[in-house]
Formats: structure tokens, sequence, C-alpha cells
């Protein structure tokens, strides 16, 4: 059986079949549940459930888009970013979402580096170091084609 990639990611984090149904348009019954079984993975229990952790917050705020990446349905900050309130402290996103692709906090700001504005799907966002490395790869492609202006 082939899972959905957005669908087998909202099952890992714990969502009920009924809320990634609802969260994607797709059939519960025809898509989200074999997909559930496939993976091996419990039946989600009822009830409501705390969210024990900010990643488990984060996963719960996100949306899949058409396109492979995700926007954010939580809470702004005044400045309008992504934001997670957890341990009476905001939590940027951007900094969690760097966070479960690299297993670290990053260096200095995580902002979004795939080219869509706002988007907060793990592995699309890059650190200071991150930054620092790709300005050396276009130095040095503008040091051997030439710069493109």
């Amino acid at each position: 059986m082939k899972i959905r990639a957005d669908v087998a990611e909202l099952l890992k984090a714990g969502l009920s079949d009924t809320a990634i149904a609802r969260q994607l348009g797709v059939d519960r019954e025809r898509t989200v549940a074999p997909a559930r079984a496939a993976l091996g993975l419990p039946k989600h229990k009822p009830g409501r459930t705390a969210a024990g952790t900010p990643e488990d917050l984060f996963w719960k705020r996100v949306k899949p888009t058409d396109d492979g990446h995700m926007e954010w349905t939580g809470y702004r900050n005044n400045t309008g970013a992504p934001s997670i309130r957890h341990g009476g402290r905001n939590l940027s996103a951007y900094r969690l979402a760097y966070r479960i692709a690299n297993g670290r906090e990053p260096d200095g700001y995580a902002l979004p580096s795939c080219g869509r504005d706002a988007c907060v799907k793990p592995g699309h966002h890059g650190d200071r170091a991150d930054r620092a490395e790709a300005r050396k790869v276009d130095d040095l492609y503008a040091a051997i084609f030439g710069s493109a202006s």
C-alpha cells in the first residue's frame, strides 16, 4: 500500500484519524485508517490529550500544503512569526522545526530557507551556520562561473 507522506507524518505525530482526514481533506476510512494499520500504529485513544512537549504542540498546529511545504495554523506573536506558548514561554515554531529536523538547537535565528515565506516544515530552515555555508557556496560559484547579474 502506498501511504501519503503527509498522512504518515500526522499519524506519527499522534493525531486522530478524524483530525487528519479533516485537516487534509481525505477520506478517513479509505486513506487514514489503512495507513495507520500499514504503519503498525495503534488506534488513537479518544478524548483530549495533553500535549506533553513543544514538539507535540508543533505537530498539532501545522498543515501540509500541496507543494510539499507546511503552513502554520496556530498563534503568531506580535511580529507575525509562528509561535507556541509552552511552559509559560513563547517558543518560535521555526526554531522547533529546525530542532525536529536537526536534533539540535539552531545557532542564532532559524529561518525558512526553502524559498517559501513562513514555511514551518522541518528540514526547510537554516541557522546562522547554514546561511554562512550557503554564502560560501554562492561565492565559490560566482568565482568559477561569474556572477549572474
